[in-house]
């Protein structure tokens, strides 16, 4: 960077991050239970009430690279970027009617995992292993993309720490973030990013504030903000004649997005360790303020614009390196007096380190129960299933530093993009696994290789540099996100199947009873 290298923000963002790592490892003592044990390590004991319940799933759900990449889309590609906003609001129906019932029924049976009850309701390992495995590979390049935040943030600042190794840039601030992230985990399991996750919404809740303040008046206000967007940036594309357009794709991407996210790891991980299912309840209710704090947050993509920050010398650097997404780092150093940067950056790191903590806990829960207590040690104790789930923690944060350290950013985005058409694929045998048990396991497992299959050539077709995948239906083009379509032939091939199957299948087991949903 050519913009000078700031003390005061630097010695505020180094005091909140040395605050939060004492957090980490204090949170081993908070609401106390026998780490040793999977469900107390890798789910809190199930023990977080309301209010810490919704600081940890807003810091699991909106994470930094949701800080970094939204206002970037915004700036790059303009209203297309504002999908994450309805996406979001759609998912808080979806949370208050079908993940209480998840909740009570993984609650009177021990289950940890959403592969526990897909393996209790329908009996078939086979699919509890695709379940665990659709997870743990979608979540990965989530985890790296997390790093992607405190990359862009140590870029900003200045700081040029760094090492060769065997040809290879290793930002040392980026291993040092990884070590304490790791140390705390190990220690403390989920009550380290559940207590840190406060600490960070505040700090994120607090820019937010400065921002919509400070910027627009440094701007003219809304009015000249708004104005200064290209026209083509307010609204989406125009349809041309024979085709849906841009709004199929806008509306199926928001679909379907709301549709994956709770099907992910670290989500479900989230409700699981609610100390009721009035709690989950009461956080749908309570959740639609972090979208509203989104709305806003997407915004700064437009006040970028309006500050011409994109075209400041100083920032030529940041935006060669990384793109649109140095777009926030250099609106705040623009904007805010040195301090507020200081929190600012320290909110955003520790909103990378909060959900890539609960991710590679949520994959390591996956492994430790689904595949080593399954597969290789069926008679493990707690103690060393417990162990195995730290261990496998530590190897997922280490996988997440060597995919931004060694391969192309790319790469993450790649399998990102990816991990969302994939994680959808489980939603037959999960979701609607909590009402029916009528779909045969073996035609949910033909239907989630159809979805899998199609899903990743639809995105290959696309040079997986998008998933807008274009349908033609009756002589009209319609453009659809990738994990829809994908979806709609799973449920396609599950239901003929299961109505294939079950002409001829005898009684199946299974392991829950209709009253552990309620």
């Amino acid at each position: 960077m050519t913009h000078a290298l700031d003390r005061t923000a630097i010695a505020v963002f180094v005091a909140l991050l040395a605050a939060v790592t004492l957090l980490g490892f204090v949170a081993a003592r908070w609401k106390r239970g026998d780490l040793e044990k999977l469900h107390e390590w890798g789910l809190g004991g199930r023990r977080f009430g309301t209010v810490v319940s919704w600081f940890l799933l807003g810091g699991d759900l909106y994470t930094a690279y949701t800080f970094v990449a939204v206002p970037a889309l915004m700036f790059g590609a303009g209203a297309a970027g504002f999908f994450a906003v309805p996406y979001v609001t759609l998912i808080w129906p979806i949370l208050f009617v079908a993940f209480p019932r998840l909740w009570s029924v993984c609650h009177k049976r021990g289950y940890v995992t959403a592969a526990d009850f897909v393996r209790g309701r329908f009996q078939n390992r086979i699919l509890a292993l695709a379940v665990a495995l659709t997870g743990i590979v979608a979540t990965m390049p989530y985890i790296a993309l997390q790093l992607v935040g405190i990359e862009v943030v140590i870029a900003a600042f200045g700081l040029h720490l760094s090492a060769n190794v065997a040809g290879l840039t290793i930002q040392l601030p980026l291993v040092i973030a990884f070590v304490i992230l790791a140390a705390y985990d190990f220690t403390s399991g989920l009550r380290a990013p559940a207590m840190i996750a406060v600490v960070k919404d505040t700090l994120i809740y607090a820019t937010v504030l400065a921002v919509i303040i400070i910027i627009p008046g440094e701007l003219g206000g809304y009015g000249h903000i708004f104005a200064s967007v290209a026209p083509a940036k307010l609204l989406l594309p125009a349809a041309p004649a024979g085709s849906l357009g841009a709004s199929s794709a806008y509306a199926t991407l928001a679909l379907g997005s709301a549709l994956a996210l709770f099907l992910y790891p670290h989500s479900m991980t989230g409700i699981l360790s609610s100390s009721g299912r009035n709690v989950v309840k009461r956080n749908a209710i309570a959740m639609p303020a972090y979208a509203f704090a989104l709305g806003l947050i997407a915004l700064m993509g437009f006040m970028a614009i309006a500050s011409g920050v994109g075209s400041m010398p100083e920032y030529a650097a940041g935006f060669k390196a990384f793109g649109p997404n140095f777009v926030v780092p250099a609106l705040l150093l623009h904007s805010f007096p040195p301090w507020l940067v200081g929190v600012a950056f320290a909110g955003i790191v520790i909103g990378a380190l909060v959900p890539a903590a609960i991710m590679s806990i949520a994959t390591a829960n996956l492994f430790a129960r689904n595949i080593y207590k399954e597969y290789f040690n069926p008679r493990c104790s707690d103690a060393q299933e417990s162990r195995v789930a730290k261990i496998a923690s530590l190897i997922v944060k280490a996988g997440g530093l060597v995919f931004i350290i060694g391969l192309p950013q790319t790469y993450a985005i790649v399998l990102q993009l990816l991990g969302g058409i994939w994680i959808i694929q489980t939603l037959p045998c999960v979701m609607l696994g909590l009402y029916t048990r009528w779909l045969h396991p073996r035609a949910l497992l033909t239907g989630w290789l159809a979805g899998i299959a199609t899903g990743t050539w639809m995105a290959s077709t696309l040079s997986f540099k998008s998933a807008t995948f274009v349908l033609h239906i009756a002589g009209l083009a319609v453009p659809c996100y990738a994990a829809v379509s994908s979806l709609a032939l799973n449920l396609a091939v599950s239901v003929v199947l299961s109505a294939v199957f079950n002409v001829f299948a005898g009684t199946r087991r299974d392991e829950t009873l209709a009253e552990d949903y309620l």
